[in-house]
C-alpha cells in the first residue's frame, strides 16, 4: 500500500494559496481517478483510497494546518501499517520556480514548516518528496508570501504543472525515484 500525502492547509481562505500546491495535485489525482475526499477525524485527513496499476492508494490531505503535517502523516502510516519507503510527500517549494517540478528521495526541511513536521513525527528525513514550484519569492518574508493566493496568470501557469505532476506520480510508483527523478526533474 502506498501512502501519497499533498500538504497544504484546510479552509477557503487558503484554497488557492501558494502553500495549497500539494492539495492542488491530490486534488487534480482524485478527480482524475473519479474519487472523492472524505474526512477521517481520528487520522486527522480528508482521505481516498483507490487501486492504480499495481498499487493500493491512500491519498490524503492533512486537516492539521501545514505546520502539524507530521501528525495526520503518522497517524495514517501507523494505523495501516505502512513503512517509509512507500510515502510520498507533495508540497510547495519557493526555491523552485513556478513552472517547474522536482522528485526528491530524501533531505532536509529546507526550512518548510510541513515537511520539518513530517521529520519530527517520524524520525527520520529518509521519504520521497514531490515539490511543485511556486518561485521566485519577492522581497517579502516566506511566511507571506505562501500564504498569498497565486495570481491569475500564476494559476494559468500551474495548471500544466499540476497535470505533470500527477503523470509524475503515477511513473514513480511504476518505475522508481531514480528513473523519475531523471524524466521530470
Amino acid at each position: 500500500m502506498k501512502l501519497i500525502a499533498g500538504l497544504g492547509n484546510i479552509g477557503e481562505k487558503y484554497t488557492w494559496t501558494r502553500h495549497n500546491a500539494g492539495f492542488m495535485v491530490a486534488d487534480k489525482w482524485a478527480i482524475q481517478n473519479n474519487v472523492q475526499f472524505k474526512e477521517n477525524k481520528k487520522l486527522q485527513c480528508y482521505m481516498t483510497k483507490f487501486h492504480k496499476g499495481l498499487h493500493d492508494i491512500i491519498l490524503i490531505k492533512p486537516t492539521t494546518y501545514m505546520n502539524l503535517s507530521g501528525n495526520a502523516i503518522s497517524a495514517v502510516m501507523n494505523y495501516y501499517k505502512i513503512d517509509i519507503e512507500d510515502l510520498l510527500v507533495i508540497y510547495d517549494d519557493i526555491s523552485i520556480e513556478l513552472d517547474k517540478i522536482r522528485f526528491r528521495p530524501n533531505g532536509s526541511d529546507g526550512g518548510h514548516n510541513g515537511i520539518k513536521s513530517i521529520i519530527k513525527s517520524l524520525g527520520t528525513q529518509d521519504f520521497a518528496r514531490l515539490k511543485i514550484g511556486i518561485g521566485p519569492q519577492p522581497p517579502i518574508p516566506a511566511e507571506e508570501f505562501v500564504l498569498q493566493n497565486f495570481y491569475k496568470y500564476q494559476l494559468d501557469k500551474l495548471k500544466p504543472v499540476l497535470k505533470t505532476a500527477v503523470e509524475g506520480i503515477e511513473f514513480y510508483l511504476d518505475e522508481g525515484m531514480e528513473k523519475t527523478q531523471n524524466f521530470y526533474n
